[in-house]
This record gives structure tokens, C-alpha cells and sequence, in this order.
């Protein structure tokens, strides 16, 4: 299974980092691989690429900004959650995640 998304938060430092790595650590625990994309203050990072979005089961979204470069995962299955619900519930999110892929 693999994970991809972008996380970003209002002013574009602790929390976007914060629930990436989140999100990263519950997938690499769980054996997922996993790509998050960062759109901080400093600007995009860790830019996902269109073979990255291709091999994705899954679509992680944070909603406290308006994220750039949606339009990039028509089609696929996202999720979309606060970058503090991502930072507090990140092995939930994974393992349901996980349940669902059939």
C-alpha cells in the first residue's frame, strides 16, 4: 500500500512539519510507503511527483489551508483531515486506512 498527500497549515511552519512527519512515522510503523508533500512558509517540499500520485491507494489532505495542486489527484481516494487531527491520530488514520484496501 502506499500513502501520498500534502500537508500545510495557516502560518506554514510547526504544524505542517509536525503532521508530515506524523503521517510518515504511523506508515513507516505500519510498513506503508509513503510520500507527504510540504506546502510551508518556505514554499512546496517534498514535491509529490505524477508516477508518486499514479502508484497511490490513498490521498492525504490537511484542511486548514487551501492547498495547492489539487486538481493533481482526480480520481483517487482522499482523505482529508486538520494538521492536528493528522498529528494526533496518524496510526488510526493508517490502520484504517490499511483496512480498506482490498
Amino acid at each position: 500500500m502506499k500513502i501520498v498527500g500534502i500537508t500545510s497549515c495557516p502560518s506554514g511552519v510547526a504544524h505542517t512539519y509536525m503532521a508530515a512527519e506524523a503521517v510518515e512515522t504511523a506508515c513507516k510503523k505500519a510498513g506503508v510507503d509513503v510520500k507527504i508533500e510540504t506546502q510551508g512558509s518556505g514554499g512546496t517540499e517534498n514535491t509529490l511527483t505524477a508516477d508518486d500520485i499514479k502508484d497511490a491507494d490513498f490521498v492525504v489532505l490537511s484542511t486548514d489551508t487551501d492547498l495547492s495542486g489539487l486538481d493533481r489527484f482526480k480520481g483517487k481516494k482522499a482523505v482529508k483531515l486538520s494538521t492536528t487531527q493528522m498529528i494526533a491520530n496518524s496510526d488510526a488514520l493508517v490502520k484504517k486506512l490499511q483496512s480498506m484496501v482490498g
